[in-house]
């Protein structure tokens, strides 16, 4: 991008003292040229702000070393984790809603939610709980219809296939909102316990959260 900008292609705007001016992040610039200098990388808390700035300038080298680094390296990771819910945003946005509401209609300074976070589709019966220590369980159409309900809560996170569990998606809700400026307290209140059918039980887990607006 730096060399097309002046490859004589293309005008570039000057101030009043002759110098050019790109419409860009100044801050990071300095941490641009160090790397096209002599290749240092921005400290771990800029590295996001330079990542975009290496983007927008197309420099390849900058954008395959910031990759790698630290915030940007786990962030790719937790989004492979988050891409296996498909509704994950969506029902963020839905707890928001539900929780403004909720606010607004009490005059209340904070409002409770009950959410469904669970990783295996399977109900528990005491007689074949070994059968199901594994993650998946296969069915016939005709029994999975049998299992077919919705628990009575607000939302509902899961099922998901991956090592992560309930707590570790339980943080990623708790810090996206609390990136929103979301103040969230959640706790265990107990399970959906929905008889199903014979000897089965939902037994999927219930967690109260609390969100204080102000």
């Amino acid at each position: 991008m730096l060399a097309a900008m002046f490859s004589g292609r293309h005008r570039i705007p000057k101030d009043a003292d002759g110098r050019f001016f790109i419409d860009r992040d100044g801050a990071s610039f300095g941490d641009i040229l160090n790397f096209l200098r002599s290749g240092d990388l921005p400290q771990r808390e800029r590295v996001r702000a330079v990542y975009k700035e290496a983007q927008y300038y197309a420099i390849g080298p900058l954008i395959e070393c910031l990759d790698e680094m630290q915030p940007l390296a786990s962030e790719k990771v937790r989004k492979a984790f988050l891409d296996l819910l498909p509704y994950y945003k969506e029902n963020l946005e839905r707890i928001i809603e539900i929780a403004k509401q909720r606010a607004v209609q009490r005059k209340a300074r904070f409002a409770k939610l009950k959410i469904c976070v669970y990783k295996e589709e399977m109900p528990v019966t005491p007689y074949e709980r070994p059968l199901y220590n594994s993650l998946r369980f296969d069915r016939s159409e005709s029994e999975t219809k049998l299992f077919e309900h919705h628990c009575e809560v607000d939302v509902s996170f899961g099922p998901w296939e991956a090592i992560a569990d309930v707590y570790d998606l339980l943080h990623c809700i708790v810090t996206d909102l609390g990136n929103r400026g979301i103040t969230v307290d959640h706790q265990c209140i107990g399970v959906c316990d929905k008889h199903l059918v014979n000897h089965y039980y939902c037994k999927r887990p219930i967690y109260e959260f609390k969100i204080t607006w102000w």
